[in-house]
């Protein structure tokens, strides 16, 4: 069978071509250091200094790195068809959430399985799932009525955190959490950890029988039997009585092969789901409201806007779009703290970027933390601005400067769900308390693991309004 992903560079293009420019050795073997200690540092030393493109070394595996819109926009919209996920980064997180969407390859079966998702995450069917984000937002503000009236600083990560999961096991399943549940929050973000620490310094092999190695595998079995534990539940019942992402997915079909999803791809599916749908969107949560915190400026924005549309009723799916500043101040914090913060691609055959040669096999790295602070596209880019996402501002940029859910045919397939949770649950506690810093705060870092979590919490003072 011919391979109708193999895309052959122009020949003439390829004998103009040049190198990627490479560090040196010396570079190198400091990066290797720096990238264990500041990943993220390291990194933007190393464009400042190269530029938009250059090669490293990592662990002994030469990748080349890209920065500029334009080039990644070639990779992963204009080439798509020639870069595929069989590459280093996405060899990692296999390992634990297998061969679903966000992890596969790119072959036939993606393909399929991608037509028949597709459906399931439109505007229409998302805003089913409105109310159960309003609904368990609205008790998680209710817990929160005596942090405010204490006057203590929270620490809102966690709460945060169980409540994305707490909206995607009732959209997903139509169930409540539980300890398993919670145990599962746990795993997660242990392997988080070990995969992060794994990805800065990729030494031993995660096939090798060590103690951390061992922990892994452990800590996916336990991932897994959660999963297997949600879909037993729900085997013998009768789908006619949920209205679920699960009930979606288990009776969706193909429109081109008819074909619906097999037992196991249901299952890599559904872990894929789980740990996208609440561990980017906790972490988005969390930084927003960061934000509102450090900006008294932009949260009384916010506060004006949601008291004038809404007037202190509950949110609707259909009142988002008479609520564009908050939606500003979202898109504004995803830009700075993308939790997908890089991704990475193979080149099946030989390309061209720019003019710089990509020989076939090598991996390609496009860190979307550096992208989002490109000073050619975003000026003054580490200042918080939501202005930044006017209509006029907009249209004045290029549109693949801004992507924090990925673009081309493997963007975000759960973005709408993400946006409609991000944009209600920034609604509700807005209209419930304006948020400040406890005197004396340091500044919440960066921890860079598979996603960009907050360092050591984020303790805020809620002030009930």
């Amino acid at each position: 069978m011919t391979d109708t992903r193999r895309v052959d560079a122009d020949p003439a293009a390829r004998n103009r071509s040049r190198p990627v420019p490479r560090l040196s050795f010396r570079e190198n073997l400091a990066g290797m250091r720096a990238m264990r200690r500041d990943q993220l540092a390291f990194l933007q030393e190393a464009v400042r200094n190269h530029g938009d493109i250059f090669r490293i070394r990592l662990g002994g595996m030469p990748m080349v790195v890209i920065t500029n819109p334009e080039h990644i926009h070639h990779v992963l919209v204009d080439k798509h068809a020639n870069y595929d996920k069989e590459n280093f980064l996405w060899r990692t997180v296999r390992a634990i959430l297998r061969e679903g969407l966000i992890g596969n390859r790119g072959d036939e079966t993606w393909q399929r399985n991608r037509r028949l998702m597709q459906p399931t995450f439109n505007n229409a069917s998302v805003a089913r799932f409105a109310p159960n984000m309003t609904g368990l937002t609205a008790d998680m503000i209710h817990r929160w009525a005596p942090e405010a009236a204490s006057g203590q600083p929270v620490d809102v990560v966690g709460p945060l955190t169980d409540l994305a999961l707490k909206i995607v096991l009732r959209s997903l399943f139509g169930v409540e959490p539980d300890e398993r549940s919670h145990r599962f929050e746990r795993d997660f973000l242990e392997v988080n950890r070990r995969l992060g620490d794994f990805l800065r310094f990729p030494f031993p092999p995660l096939s090798w029988r060590t103690p951390s190695r061992n922990r892994i595998r452990a800590l996916t079995r336990e991932l897994d039997g959660f999963v297997r534990y949600l879909i037993d539940t729900r085997q013998h019942e009768n789908d006619g009585d949920h209205r679920d992402l699960f009930s979606l997915l288990r009776h969706a079909v193909d429109p081109v092969t008819g074909t619906g999803l097999t037992p196991e791809q249901l299952s890599n599916e559904i872990l894929a789901m789980i740990v996208a749908g609440y561990e980017t969107t906790s972490n988005s949560i969390s930084w927003v409201y960061y934000q509102l915190a450090r900006h008294p400026q932009v949260q009384q924005r916010v506060h004006d806007e949601v008291d004038t549309v809404l007037d202190g009723r509950v949110p609707t799916f259909d009142d988002l779009t008479r609520l564009p500043y908050t939606r500003m101040v979202i898109d504004e914090t995803l830009r700075l703290f993308t939790p997908a913060w890089q991704t990475m691609r193979r080149a099946v055959t030989d390309d061209v970027i720019d003019g710089y040669l990509i020989p076939q096999g090598t991996e390609v790295l496009m860190n979307l933390f550096l992208l989002h602070r490109h000073p050619d596209f975003w000026p003054d880019p580490d200042r918080f601005d939501p202005d930044r996402f006017t209509p006029a501002a907009v249209a004045a940029r290029p549109r693949h400067a801004y992507q924090p859910f990925g673009s081309g045919p493997r963007h975000c397939i759960g973005k709408h769900f993400a946006r409609t949770e991000l944009h209600l649950i920034t609604v509700m506690l807005a209209q419930a308390f304006s948020v400040s810093l406890p005197e004396g705060a340091p500044p919440v870092g960066f921890a860079p693991l598979v996603t960009l979590h907050p360092a050591g919490g984020m303790r805020l003072r809620l002030h009930r309004r």
